[in-house]
């Protein structure tokens, strides 16, 4: 195992792969243990904020209560297992899924309760909802170190969407695991949807968007370096070819 020290190549993804300006994805990579201490801190923040939550759900379904800070904490893990040279595609492919879809997730909720969100202190509103687009931005930085093999890709889907399903549709043990809101799950809302209805909707639709993102920067890099899809065609990060 060698520790990285050098910076992996940028494949020319079209913007909508990769919206991160180069500058800032270049930063972000030479600034790894930062980046990666910056989200344990958050991980560690996240486990604090969700404690009452911890308490009032059975300690089975523990896994599936702290979404964001599990995000930020696959993200770290990610990093940090590139950056001693030995990068995870399952585990990658995680952390991509994971802050694309609580970094979308918890701005739209946010907004959607807004008038409901009045509690919050402005500024822990703030925090919350501009930390975590930042998981977004870090996760389209992400590219740099995988090629998001379809397996490591199906990895990711299996959990996420397991996880989708226990927030909100079959709960298993106790009442739907998502994290709470400041209303009622019936309490009407928008187009004849419910409160549980509208956080649903979201967490669905960025849920297919990570994987439309996930598959498709897989399918132009493999364009780019000439080779197949399958799992015998494997395209170097740095799009040289296998």
């Amino acid at each position: 195992m060698t520790a990285q020290t050098g910076l992996p190549d940028r494949d020319p993804l079209p913007r909508y792969l990769a919206p991160v300006p180069r500058r800032i994805e270049d930063l972000g990579l030479r600034l790894a243990w930062l980046i990666v201490a910056i989200n344990l801190a958050g991980t560690a923040f996240g486990f604090w904020y969700y404690r009452h939550q911890f308490a009032a759900t059975p300690t089975v379904m523990w896994p599936f209560v702290p979404d964001s800070p599990v995000a930020t904490l696959l993200i770290a893990l990610a990093i940090a297992s590139w950056k001693l040279g030995y990068e995870q595609p399952w585990l990658t492919a995680l952390a991509f899924f994971g802050n694309i879809i609580l970094g979308l997730w918890t701005p739209f909720t946010l907004l959607a309760f807004y008038e409901q969100y009045a509690y919050l202190h402005p500024a822990m509103y703030q925090f919350l909802f501009w930390s975590h687009l930042a998981m977004v931005v870090q996760a389209f930085v992400l590219h740099r170190i995988t090629d998001f093999p379809v397996w490591a890709v199906a990895v990711a889907l299996a959990w996420y969407g397991v996880d989708l399903v226990v927030d909100y549709f079959i709960p298993i043990v106790g009442e739907p695991h998502h994290t709470a809101i400041p209303i009622p799950r019936d309490t009407p809302m928008y187009l004849g949807a419910d409160a549980l209805g509208v956080i649903a909707a979201g967490e669905t639709s960025f849920t297919l968007l990570a994987l439309f993102l996930a598959l498709a920067t897989r399918v132009k890099k493999c364009e780019r370096a000439g080779v197949g899809t399958g799992p015998g065609s494997e395209p170097r990060v740095d799009g040289s070819g296998p």
